[in-house]
């Protein structure tokens, strides 16, 4: 890697050597990686979401391809986060790759009561995901209003000792009003977009193909309402913004950080080409210098709408 480029990034404090971050979900945690990358290449990882308890996640089949895109419905089965502390962390802790905790669960204490457990942990930083549903409030997701962000956004926040991430549900009408509220309440930094909601249909069965029925839609065909959302809530905030949504090459990397991100997360192409962060980081280092540029900073938010 060139000396003169500079890839780090700065995400609220954290120190991120560059801004190729794996996205959540599509990684566990980076043991099975570990074979095929070195992962002190990586910028960071976004372990598996984590609950409070042990869950099994959702009965099979809970991955359906679809045209540029899969869709997931795979019900954050995960050890725990006591589990992670102790089983998964020490193996991540070998390597300088940052680590991002995703947290999920179904009330703000479950959230708050994770992030107090993962204070004392070796993590750099925790990313809520607030499409969960909240059962208090009928399920409906706590990030699809402003009143539910900050609600959950500033009572999480009071424990948590690491930077707190908020990941935002693409399944609203204004993506800025949200943005702005997770900032108001307390956010240190905010990651979009999650997955959107969609349906595959078995048209022989006349039956939805996957078990729950609907699930999450990642991959290429998400990647321009992403790009939308990230140029969209990085104009309203302040914070520091991670992008992400079928980002596949370097090229798609570059177009998020245009659009204000200051780093990327890549998560449904690690599937299909398990060394694609590190082809992304190059890259990233070969357009910068190519263009004359030595940093990150001079392209994050650069891009200029037509008149």
């Amino acid at each position: 890697m060139s000396n003169k480029i500079d890839l780090s990034t700065n995400i609220a404090g954290v120190q991120f050597d560059n801004p190729v971050i794996m996205a959540s979900g599509t990684y566990g945690f980076g043991k099975e990686y570990s074979e095929y990358v070195d992962l002190n290449q990586i910028g960071g990882i976004s372990v598996k979401g984590l609950t409070l308890k042990e869950r099994k996640g959702n009965k099979p089949p809970r991955i359906a391809e679809t045209p540029a895109g899969i869709l997931n419905s795979v019900g954050l089965q995960n050890p725990g986060v006591e589990s992670f502390i102790t089983e998964d962390l020490p193996f991540l802790k070998n390597y300088k790759t940052k680590i991002i905790a995703n947290i999920a669960g179904n009330t703000i204490e479950e959230y708050c009561k994770m992030a107090e457990i993962l204070g004392d942990s070796d993590v750099d930083a925790i990313e809520m995901n607030v499409s969960c549903p909240n059962v208090k409030a009928g399920c409906l997701a706590f990030g699809t209003t402003p009143k539910g962000i900050e609600e959950i956004t500033s009572a999480v926040k009071k424990y948590c000792k690491q930077p707190l991430i908020v990941k935002l549900t693409p399944n609203v009408s204004d993506i800025k009003s949200i943005a702005t509220a997770a900032e108001g309440a307390g956010a240190d930094c905010i990651s979009l977009i999650n997955t959107i909601l969609g349906l595959a249909i078995d048209i022989n069965k006349k039956k939805p193909i996957l078990a729950n029925n609907f699930g999450g839609l990642s991959g290429p065909a998400v990647k321009p309402i992403a790009l939308r959302m990230v140029y969209e809530a990085a104009h309203s905030v302040k914070i520091p913004v991670i992008g992400m949504g079928g980002i596949t090459s370097w090229e798609d990397a570059v177009e998020f950080m245009l659009a204000g991100a200051s780093a990327v997360m890549v998560g449904t192409a690690n599937f299909v080409n398990p060394t694609i962060p590190i082809e992304i980081v190059n890259g990233i280092e070969k357009y910068l210098e190519r263009h004359g540029h030595t940093s990150l900073n001079e392209i994050i938010g650069k891009l200029e709408l037509n008149d």
